[in-house]
């Protein structure tokens, strides 16, 4: 097999929940239902919060999950499989429900993000596929919000494709930074699958074929007069490429009522170097003249160059998003959080000496708390099917300060997820990747606090629980230890 022949994504999975699959058919377990969640520990970069982005790629794979010959053939090969369980993959397909934030959704730590109910072996196979998507492209997203953010307001484009880790990762990836706000990619595929505004203009190769730079800027002027973007760092961006770039848009452009578009800086002190280029480009009479850079930026190095005054209309930026370099890791997991047991799911809870690591058991339901102003104030926790009170002050539990009595008052609440795929078939249309963008920026602008989108030190958005849930918690957790010690 070579990576042009067609893949079964299907066979994207773990060993072990084939091995799991086949232990739960053989003890006759494989139709019980059950519930796992997806949740995270940790934001990114000790960021603020996080970007969900991914679900679309995981409906998209539940709805075709199947078993060619081919694959049922090598799991043959293994030698450990019954014949029963490798006749009842041949005709398997996916039957579960899936519950999850609507893609784009600002999350926070340890909230079920999407949760899987669905028969045991089901749920069992499609773990790894579900974080693969959601691990990867949510990392992204929020990485390209933050660099965003530091840009402020200049656009931001995805330059990363020949730095990511491969084909997939550049073409997810770049839906994934479009998401976190990235104004387009250069990176072709995503373009044509996605409808995500393409660029590019010339690699320091075109101005090495031709050997005279001005000759190599004349020839793409006259090819692309509408849009004439020059490289300038090829050999000396002072004292050769502005001076070229300037003759070109004073001898080539102009008499064709064309205006020089933009020049590209790719190395070099960026932040004094854009600030001599613009002097230059003003004295030349092309104030309109913009000014893009890139060379290994993220959301530090944009920062600091914009602190330091820099002159730069808009980023290019490479590894450090497509690889989300300072945090390579999303760590989202997938955790049992509930069993199908005479005819009502039953909590399960993961115990460990980390309290971190301690889960959140069984259905419920995420709401986002709203004060009178609409901005986000905390996200609770309920029973699934918990009826809220909110014509009066609500009591809550802060799971860490269990011992305040606190209550939210003149709040609305959101529960945050919907149902998108039933019995295996998705049950909404999913929105175009503009309206996921643009529902990002909304809840930045307009519900999250700017204390949580600060990248030093930001404040901490509150997961907080009903006094039913954190009591069903308790409950469950003293009554797993006592069964374990």
């Amino acid at each position: 097999m070579t990576q042009f022949d067609k893949r079964n994504i299907t066979m994207m999975m773990d060993f072990y929940e084939m091995t799991m699959a086949h232990g739960y058919f053989k003890d006759h377990d494989k139709d019980v239902q059950v519930a796992f969640d997806v949740f995270y520990r940790a934001n990114p970069d000790e960021g603020g919060f996080a970007i969900f982005a991914g679900l679309e790629q995981v409906i998209e794979y539940v709805e075709n999950m199947e078993f060619s010959e081919d694959d049922v053939e090598y799991f043959r090969q293994q030698g450990i499989f019954s014949e029963e369980f490798l006749a009842y993959l041949s005709d398997f397909h996916f039957k579960g429900d899936i519950y999850a934030l609507p893609e784009g959704t600002v999350m926070y730590p340890n909230e079920p993000i999407l949760t899987v109910v669905a028969p045991l072996i089901d749920a069992q196979l499609v773990e790894t596929a579900i974080l693969a998507q959601i691990n990867h492209q949510s990392l992204i997203a929020t990485k390209a919000r933050r660099i965003c953010k530091a840009a402020a307001g200049r656009a931001v484009s995805d330059f990363g494709a020949r730095r990511a880790h491969n084909m997939d990762a550049a073409t997810y990836g770049a839906r994934a930074a479009y998401i976190g706000g990235v104004v387009g990619t250069a990176t072709c595929s995503a373009g044509q699958m996605f409808h995500i505004p393409i660029s590019g203009t010339m690699a320091h190769s075109w101005v090495m074929f031709y050997g005279d730079e001005y000759e190599a800027f004349k020839k793409y002027a006259e090819t692309y007069p509408d849009a004439t973007v020059l490289l300038v760092d090829t050999y000396d961006v002072i004292h050769s490429g502005i001076p070229n770039a300037i003759r070109v848009a004073h001898e080539v452009l102009e008499p064709m009522g064309k205006r020089l578009v933009g020049i590209r800086i790719d190395s070099g002190d960026l932040a004094y170097l854009s600030k001599r280029v613009r002097k230059m480009l003003d004295e030349a009479g092309l104030p309109d003249c913009k000014i893009v850079v890139s060379n290994s930026l993220d959301e530090f190095t944009v920062s600091s160059l914009l602190s330091q005054g820099a002159c730069i209309d808009s980023f290019g930026i490479g590894e450090r998003l497509i690889t989300a370099k300072s945090e390579p890791v999303f760590g989202a997991v997938y955790k049992l959080a509930a069993v199908g047991e005479d005819g009502a799911f039953k909590p399960r809870i993961k115990v460990s000496e980390n309290v971190e690591k301690i889960t959140n058991p069984g259905l419920k339901d995420l709401y986002r708390v709203y004060d009178a102003d609409g901005h986000a104030v905390a996200d609770l926790l309920a029973i699934c099917g918990e009826q809220l009170d909110t014509d009066k002050p609500l009591r809550y539990v802060d799971p860490q300060k269990p011992w305040k009595n606190r209550s939210f008052e003149n709040c609305t609440f959101k529960n945050l997820r919907k149902c998108y795929v039933r019995q295996g078939k998705r049950t909404e249309t999913l929105p175009a990747l503009d309206v996921i963008r643009a529902y990002v920026k909304q809840q930045l602008d307009t519900e999250i606090w700017e204390e949580e989108q600060r990248f030093e030190n930001p404040h901490r958005h509150y997961l907080d629980m009903t006094p039913d849930y954190y009591e069903l918690k308790m409950d469950l957790l003293t009554k797993t230890r006592r069964e374990h010690a």
